[in-house]
């Protein structure tokens, strides 16, 4: 079946919502200029008050040693989410620092993004296909918007992968029937405003890809 994870999840109810409904993952956001950014301070308290009822992953952009050690260290992530411009090469490093598992964001406006997946194989536990941002965006991604799922036509990697951008309630059962993607990656498209998880529509979304996903 497809698997899903929602992510920016900043509080108790809404990562609650996702254990319930049945996600693979949550996703805590590690970034300032991200309305769902957290403090490690904040994820400690979110994990210690709502419980480590899923797989977490940790969304970083960039970050340096220092940020990843303390995240490593106080928040324990399951997988780290690499979405900036990090190389296969630092990729190695980032494991090796913090121990834990990898998914690798790339932007996708044509297929020679698509193609460039051959670069990670035997790098990162996961890759994430996502939106390619305009170029004067101030972050990577969370604006809600998909890109040209035919672009995935055919796609084999050796590791389940993540389908993201713009995925909606009434828009991901569409996505997995087209693109038969293992997993399904949602920040904005579960939220009533930017930042703000709505826990009906987590709810949803994850009836959606449960009804929705290959058996």
């Amino acid at each position: 079946m497809t698997r899903a994870k929602i992510c920016g999840v900043k509080t108790p109810a809404a990562l609650q919502a996702a254990a319930v409904g049945g996600a693979a993952y949550v996703g805590l956001v590690s970034f300032e200029r991200s309305a769902r950014h957290l403090s490690v301070d904040a994820m400690v308290e979110l994990l210690a008050e709502a419980g480590r009822q899923v797989p977490v992953v940790v969304l970083t952009v960039d970050a340096d040693d220092t940020q990843l050690a303390e995240i490593a260290a106080r928040v324990c992530p399951d997988l780290i989410q690499l979405h900036g411009a990090e190389t296969p090469e630092r990729a190695v490093q980032v494991r090796d620092l913090t121990g834990a598992g990898l998914i690798k964001a790339l932007p996708v406006s044509s297929l020679a993004d698509v193609e460039a997946a051959d670069d990670w194989d035997g790098v990162v536990d996961h890759l994430m296909f996502d939106a390619r941002p305009p170029v004067d965006a101030d972050r990577p991604g969370g604006r809600g918007v998909a890109f040209d799922w035919s672009l995935l036509s055919g796609l084999r990697l050796s590791r389940p992968w993540f389908l993201a951008g713009g995925l909606t309630p009434g828009n991901v059962a569409q996505a997995i029937r087209q693109t038969q993607a293992p997993l399904v990656d949602v920040s904005s498209g579960v939220e009533r405003a930017p930042g703000v998880k709505d826990t009906d529509l987590i709810r949803a979304f994850l009836d959606q890809v449960r009804d929705a996903s290959p058996r």
